[in-house]
C-alpha cells in the first residue's frame, strides 16, 4: 500500500486538489498549499529533493517575478479599466444602436459588437460583463426585449474579452506554454471574430423569426441628419477603434512587444478619458484602486499554479498521465485532443478559466506537443520540407487558442459560471436566476460550435500566424 502510494503521489496530489477547489477555498491558497504539502510527503517518502524544494522559491521568482511578458498583465488591466470608467462605451453603445436600428435585433447586435470592440481593449471579463449590464439591460429591457434573449446577449459578449486580443489569459497561457504571446494574439484573432459573427448570426436570424422577442427600435433615435451621424461616429467610434489599432498593430507588425504595446493602450486610455472629460484624481485613484486588486489576484494565484505544477511534475505527474491516458486507450493525438477538450468543458462548470488553466497546461501541454496529428497540421520551411520545431509550435498554439475557445463557456456555464454571477448582481430584481440561465443555452451551443470549428479546422487558428510571420 505504501509503495502505491509513493508511485501515485502525483495522482493523490491531482485529487486533493479537485477536492479542495469543490470546497469553495481561495484558488491561490490552494495551490500553494497543496504544493507545498506534497513537496513535504515527497520528501518524507524520499522521491523528492531537499534541493528542489529549495528550488521553489527561486522558481516562482524567476516564473513570475522577474517574467518580463507579465509585466503586460497589470497594463493591460489598467487600461480596460480606465476604459471602463471614462463613458467610452457608454457612448459607443450609443453609437452602434443609432446605426443598427433598422436590423433585426438592433440593440442586441449593438451589445455584440460593443462586447466585440471593448474585448479587444480591456481583456477583463468581469469589468465588461458588469458594465454591459449596468447600460445596456435597462435599454433592452425598456425596448421591450425578451429578458433571457438579453442576459444571453450580454453575458457571451463580455465574456468575449477572455479570447480576443489582447488577453490577459493569452499573455498567461504564452508564459506557461513557452509559446511567444504576440504568435497567441494572432492566432486567437480570427476565432474569437468568427465567435462574435456566430452570435451576431444567431441574434439577427432569431430576430427575424421572433421579432415580438427583440421589437425594432424607433426611427426617433439619435442624429436626424447624415451629418448629425457621421459627427456621432468620428466622435465616439473612431477614438477607441484608433486605440485597438494602435495596441495590436504595433504587436502584430513586430513594432512593440505586447508589454510596449500595453504601455501604449494605457497612454491612450488617459488621452480618451481626458478627451471625454472623465479623468480627475478621483477617477484615477478608483482606476488604481480597482486595478491593483485584480492585478494581485491574477499573481497570486500564478504564483501558487507555478509551485503547484512544479511540484507536480517532479513528483512523476507527467508520466502517471500519460500511463493513465494509455490504459485508456488514446493513444493518438485526436483522441487525446478530443478527451482534453471534454474535461475542459466538464471543468468548466465548476471552476473559472485561470484555474482550469494552470492546472491544465502543465499536464496535458507537455503530451499535445509531442502529439501527431498527421498532414492536418505540418508547417514547412523555405525549402518545402516539414520543421518538426515549428511543427510542434503550430501544434502548441492551436491547442492553447482551443483551450481559449472552450474555456470561455466557463464564465457561461451553471453552476459556477462567473459572468452570471457577476451578472445577477446588477441586473434589476425582476431578472431571475432562471432567466439568466436559459438565456446563456444557445450561446454556449454557439460557443461549442466554435469549437469544433477551430477543431477540425485548424487553418482558423494557424492563418494569421502563417501569414504574418509567426510560424516562419
Amino acid at each position: 500500500m505504501i509503495d502505491w502510494l509513493i508511485d501515485h503521489l502525483a495522482v493523490l496530489m491531482f485529487l486533493v486538489l479537485t477536492f479542495i477547489m469543490f470546497a469553495g477555498y481561495p484558488v491561490a491558497f490552494i495551490l500553494g498549499a497543496v504544493g507545498v504539502v506534497f513537496a513535504l510527503l515527497g520528501m518524507y517518502f524520499g522521491v523528492y529533493r531537499w534541493a528542489q524544494f529549495a528550488a521553489l522559491l527561486p522558481r516562482i521568482f524567476g516564473q513570475a517575478v522577474e517574467n518580463p511578458v507579465l509585466v503586460a498583465i497589470p497594463m493591460f488591466i489598467f487600461m480596460g479599466t480606465m476604459l471602463e470608467k471614462s463613458r467610452v462605451a457608454e457612448q459607443l453603445l450609443f453609437t452602434l444602436q443609432v446605426l443598427l436600428r433598422k436590423v433585426p435585433g438592433g440593440l442586441a447586435l449593438a451589445v455584440t459588437l460593443l462586447g466585440t470592440i471593448m474585448a479587444a481593449t480591456t481583456g477583463i471579463v468581469g469589468a465588461s460583463v458588469v458594465m454591459l449590464t449596468l447600460i445596456a439591460m435597462p435599454l433592452m429591457m425598456k425596448a421591450g426585449y425578451q429578458k433571457e434573449l438579453s442576459v444571453g446577449t450580454i453575458a457571451s459578449a463580455g465574456t468575449l474579452g477572455i479570447l480576443i486580443p489582447p488577453s490577459i489569459m493569452l499573455v498567461i497561457m504564452g508564459d506557461l506554454m513557452s509559446v511567444p504571446v504576440g504568435t497567441l494574439f494572432a492566432g486567437a484573432f480570427l476565432p474569437g471574430f468568427l465567435l462574435s459573427a456566430l452570435y451576431v448570426i444567431y441574434i439577427i436570424v432569431w430576430s427575424a423569426m421572433r421579432p415580438d422577442l427583440a421589437p425594432p427600435l424607433g426611427d426617433d433615435i439619435g442624429p436626424q441628419t447624415r451629418r448629425e451621424l457621421w459627427a456621432l461616429v468620428i466622435k465616439t467610434f473612431i477614438p477607441p477603434a484608433f486605440l485597438i489599432a494602435l495596441v495590436l498593430g504595433s504587436i502584430f507588425g513586430g513594432w512593440a512587444t505586447p508589454t510596449e504595446a500595453a504601455g501604449v493602450g494605457c497612454a491612450g486610455a488617459i488621452i480618451l478619458a481626458i478627451a471625454n472629460k472623465q479623468f480627475n484624481f478621483a477617477i484615477l485613484k478608483d482606476v488604481m484602486h480597482s486595478s491593483a486588486l485584480t492585478n494581485a489576484m491574477v499573481f497570486f494565484i500564478v504564483f501558487g499554479a507555478t509551485l503547484f505544477s512544479y511540484v507536480f511534475r517532479a513528483l512523476g505527474g507527467d508520466e502517471v498521465v500519460a500511463d493513465i491516458l494509455k490504459l485508456m486507450g488514446l493513444d493518438t493525438g485526436w483522441e487525446i485532443m478530443i478527451f482534453v477538450m471534454l474535461l475542459v468543458f466538464f471543468m468548466g462548470f465548476f471552476f473559472d478559466w485561470i484555474e482550469i488553466c494552470l492546472v491544465v497546461i502543465p499536464i496535458f501541454g507537455p503530451i499535445i506537443g509531442k502529439a501527431d496529428f498527421g498532414s492536418l497540421i505540418q508547417i514547412t520551411d523555405a525549402a518545402g520540407a516539414i520543421n518538426p520545431q515549428l511543427t510542434k509550435q503550430a501544434i502548441l498554439l492551436w491547442f492553447a487558442i482551443l483551450l481559449s475557445v472552450n474555456m470561455q463557456s466557463a464564465f457561461l456555464t451553471p453552476p459556477f459560471g462567473f459572468a452570471l454571477f457577476y451578472m445577477k448582481g446588477t441586473v434589476p430584481p425582476e431578472v431571475t436566476m432562471g432567466h439568466i440561465y436559459r438565456g446563456i443555452i444557445p450561446f454556449v451551443i454557439i460557443q461549442l460550435l466554435a469549437v469544433l470549428l477551430c477543431m477540425f479546422f485548424p487553418q482558423v487558428v494557424l492563418y494569421l500566424p502563417q501569414r504574418w510571420g509567426f510560424l516562419d
